[in-house]
């Protein structure tokens, strides 16, 4: 399918700007220094929804080799896995209204877009997408581990925290589109941070009604990508058991 930009609303625009603006005034200090790079790179701003076609996807195809694929909302894990093996990030184009701002039951644009696209300009970050979906195709027809592969998906592309050298930063497209996890996930209440572990990580089921109650930490991107080989070994160890 395609975006159909056309179709957006003088009052989607309105809605974009409304959400980019907020999120943008309390990103600075809390997102990770490559998503805010990101927002630049990826030519994100507060006064149009982005344009895949015109735009978007020739700056990540640039940045990265990656484009963003309209899709019509929650697709299969086949279809959702093979676009990403291929280097195709899916991003649904319908956008939330005014009274949905604060809580939506499933993603829309705002969070398929600002919440994960500038991550779309690093390249081991791209690298991590595109080998975790590969080894979710050669499982996709058994669910325990599915499941698996989604719990650490979630917790990385999700709702995952990276240590930088000035602090604890985030960088899951879960907690960047939303006001109120952005400031949980750094708070004084002090849910669980883990160091990124990835066994215990696939053991790790996760909410999805209410802000988490751990997080994975990483110390890099590369330190994503180079767990790819891990993931694959605890993954089979884990099936057999």
């Amino acid at each position: 399918m395609t975006q159909a930009y056309h179709t957006y609303t003088a009052d989607d625009q309105a809605v974009w700007r409304l959400l980019f603006d907020r999120q943008m005034a309390q990103l600075p200090g809390k997102a990770s220094q490559d998503y805010l790079d990101g927002i630049d790179k990826v030519g994100f701003v507060a006064d149009h929804i982005p344009d895949f076609e015109r735009d978007l996807n020739p700056r990540l195809q640039r940045l990265t080799n990656w484009r963003v694929s309209a899709v019509p909302g929650l697709i299969s894990n086949r279809e959702f896995f093979e676009l990403m093996a291929n280097r195709n990030f899916p991003a649904t184009t319908w956008l939330r209204k005014r009274e949905q701002l604060d809580y939506l039951e499933e993603p829309d644009m705002f969070h398929d877009t600002f919440g994960h696209v500038p991550m779309l300009s690093n390249q081991p970050f791209c690298d991590f997408l595109a080998a975790l979906s590969r080894i979710a195709l050669t499982h996709v027809d058994h669910p325990e581990a599915i499941e698996m592969i989604a719990r650490l998906y979630w917790y990385t592309v999700e709702f995952g925290l990276i240590q930088e050298s000035n602090g604890l930063r985030i960088y899951g497209g879960g907690i960047l589109s939303s006001p109120g996890e952005t400031t949980y996930s750094l708070s004084s209440q002090r849910p669980d941070r883990i160091p990124y572990e990835v066994g215990k990580l696939l053991k790790t089921p996760y909410v999805i009604d209410h802000y988490q109650d751990r997080y994975f930490v990483i110390e890099s991107y590369e330190q994503l990508y180079h767990s790819i080989p891990e993931i694959e070994e605890k993954l089979e160890a884990l099936l057999v058991t």
